[in-house]
């Protein structure tokens, strides 16, 4: 017998074998809340390599939003996202954003895949238990650092949240926050006119890293702390809602937070690009 024959015969017999084999069960089946203790993924990644896995279109026109994501979408609602979730983790705040802004389009987006996928069932789930909610919500495995401009057009998100993002402490490392010079500009092409970033860190120096990129970017203005805390509650909710938030809370914790409005190109401050780029 040749060897290729050998090889044919043993696979046969391992196929064989793996027909008597009863079928893994899933660990959560779709509509059912997932137990986020199968789910948990090491927390940090490294967002500038690993890329290949990604699928995504090759333009903003190329991708269907409503097959995947959002099959049956509130009456009124934009058929595309217009709120942003950028590390989403386990969807604490995606979920309370669906119905803290009803009117609009709310997308979870997270690097890891455990983790996104037990955000999927968590909204399968808690649209089975709310017939008619949650519609205005989904998630999406991707790495927002790199392909963003495949799925947004400019001036096309109202908001853009940053939740407790990996401080990557090592200066080595901060080229992967997800806040930068070249970050923001790009956050800021994709924000309407007085869109709004939201940040928020238990870690002070992030939060200073973060004040201090957004604050020299020409095309963001940072509101006041305390007004901007008592009249928009989506400030409130991302201080409360995710699961990192509530880990600090019981951890007795500091949170930092700052708030950002994209203004007009017009009433930018003229600034040359090695100025700014410093």
């Amino acid at each position: 017998m040749t060897k290729e024959e050998t090889m044919t015969k043993s696979g046969e017999e391992v196929n064989e074998s793996s027909k008597k084999r009863p079928a893994v069960t899933p660990i959560t089946s779709e509509g059912d809340m997932p137990q986020k203790k199968f789910y948990r993924q090491r927390a940090h990644c490294n967002p500038l390599s690993h890329n290949d896995a990604f699928e995504y279109p090759r333009t903003p026109q190329d991708m269907d939003w409503t097959e995947e994501h959002y099959p049956e979408p509130p009456a009124g609602n934009s058929l595309q996202p217009t709120v942003l979730d950028i590390g989403c983790g386990f969807g604490g705040l995606t979920i309370a954003l669906a119905t803290l802004l009803p009117k609009e389009t709310v997308l979870g987006m997270e690097i890891r895949a455990k983790v996104t996928e037990y955000v999927r069932l968590r909204i399968l789930a808690s649209r089975k238990e709310n017939p008619g909610s949650f519609q205005n919500c989904s998630v999406m495995r991707t790495n927002s650092m790199k392909f963003l401009p495949h799925y947004f057009k400019p001036h096309s998100l109202s908001k853009i949240f940053f939740c407790f993002p990996d401080p990557h402490f090592k200066r080595k490392n901060h080229g992967r926050r997800i806040v930068s010079e070249r970050l923001l500009s790009e956050y800021a092409h994709f924000l309407k006119i007085g869109g709004r970033l939201y940040c928020i860190t238990d870690v002070k120096e992030l939060h200073d890293w973060h004040v201090e990129k957004c604050n020299a970017h020409p095309l963001f203005r940072r509101l006041d702390d305390e007004q901007v805390f008592k009249e928009d509650p989506c400030v409130h909710a991302m201080s409360v809602e995710t699961e990192e938030s509530k880990k600090v809370e019981r951890n007795k914790g500091s949170k930092h937070y700052a708030v950002y409005e994209r203004i007009d190109d017009s009433e930018a401050p003229s600034l040359d690009a090695e100025s700014f780029f410093d």
